[in-house]
């Protein structure tokens, strides 16, 4: 069988029509979006995921509506027809079926080395490595006098003795927030309330099952460069939501921007203390530096400008937005 004859089989066609659908809802929330001046990042999100839900079930619900969608009669009077584009040859020499191949191999890789073996490492590894001495800050010390403001049920809170600036938490079995030394030496008592009170918003958001199904259905789409995007993005809207839930435990918006600013200042210093010309096998590693302090950029100018109450309840827009997606991708083959 020639490979182009692989994209007129259900898988085929599968991964075709889920990369363009996936295209075109993405142009079209993106429009909603702008033309609906929605701010709010948990709706934002919402958008986000419905992109990846379109691209894994809108095949099958077109395939179960009309099982003729594939033939011949159907293609003539689509909006497009995916099979016709890809057969095009670039310069009369190299059809458009390898580049699109080329992209889907791409992505794999990317979604492997990237997404998946973080993840296993995240699961085999410790959280902690057991050779760091942790320990509970007393109720007299900065963190344990700084962690008296949050009113909210606290899970456990550990120091690491590091002189770096770290924080993260640990959501698997009991919930554990991990600060080192060093941060808490540089942070004031509100900074390391408004830095824990974002950890512990990850904590309560890890309990929906949201993410999880996002994530999982975004394995199923391990091979589209759209959802790739689209996942990525909606992972940076938690950061935000996060930032936002922060905020309502502590009121206080402008202290948590200055939490980021000096996480911000240190990862900065760091490079320019290495005062080395990166190596040509560092650059993405630099382009993902560089996507991260864009993030946190982003995420403190966003909490100066005074973060706005969230409204849950704007369905209407991704609704009405859902709907012509449907209708567009329907003739889309």
């Amino acid at each position: 069988m020639h490979i182009a004859d692989f994209f007129h089989t259900y898988p085929g066609m599968y991964i075709i029509q889920s990369f363009f659908h996936a295209l075109i809802a993405t142009i079209i929330t993106g429009s909603a979006i702008e033309a609906w001046k929605i701010n709010s990042p948990i709706v934002r999100q919402r958008f986000r995921l419905s992109v990846i839900l379109l691209s894994i079930f809108s095949f099958p619900l077109y395939q179960l509506i009309n099982p003729e969608r594939g033939t011949l009669y159907f293609r003539l009077d689509a909006l497009f027809d995916s099979s016709r584009w890809l057969k095009m040859e670039l310069g009369g020499v190299v059809p458009l079926y390898v580049f699109f191949i080329a992209i889907i191999a791409v992505t794999s890789i990317i979604f492997v080395l990237q997404e998946m073996v973080p993840i296993l490492r995240h699961f085999v590894e410790p959280t902690v490595d057991p050779q760091i001495a942790v320990i509970r800050p007393s109720e007299e010390s900065p963190v344990g006098k700084a962690l008296r403001g949050i009113t909210t049920a606290l899970p456990d809170v550990f120091i690491i003795h590091d002189d770096e600036m770290v924080l993260f938490s640990n959501t698997r079995g009991k919930p554990a927030i991990y600060l080192s030394a060093g941060l808490a030496k540089k942070l004031s008592a509100e900074q390391i309330q408004a830095a824990v009170a974002h950890e512990m918003a990850h904590i309560a958001r890890s309990k929906y099952s949201v993410l999880l199904a996002g994530f999982i259905l975004r394995t199923l789409m391990f091979f589209n460069p759209v959802v790739l995007v689209e996942f990525r993005r909606a992972i940076r809207n938690e950061e935000k939501i996060c930032d936002d839930i922060a905020v309502s435990m502590t009121g206080k918006p402008s202290v948590l921007a200055d939490t980021l600013k000096k996480f911000h200042s240190m990862e900065h210093e760091e490079d320019v203390a290495e005062g080395e010309a990166p190596e040509p096998s560092s650059h993405k590693v630099r382009l993902e530096e560089y996507s991260h302090n864009l993030q946190l950029e982003t995420r403190i100018a966003r909490l100066e400008e005074g973060v706005q109450p969230v409204r849950e309840d704007e369905w209407f827009p991704l609704i009405f937005s859902f709907s012509i997606i449907l209708a567009i991708n329907y003739y889309v083959v």
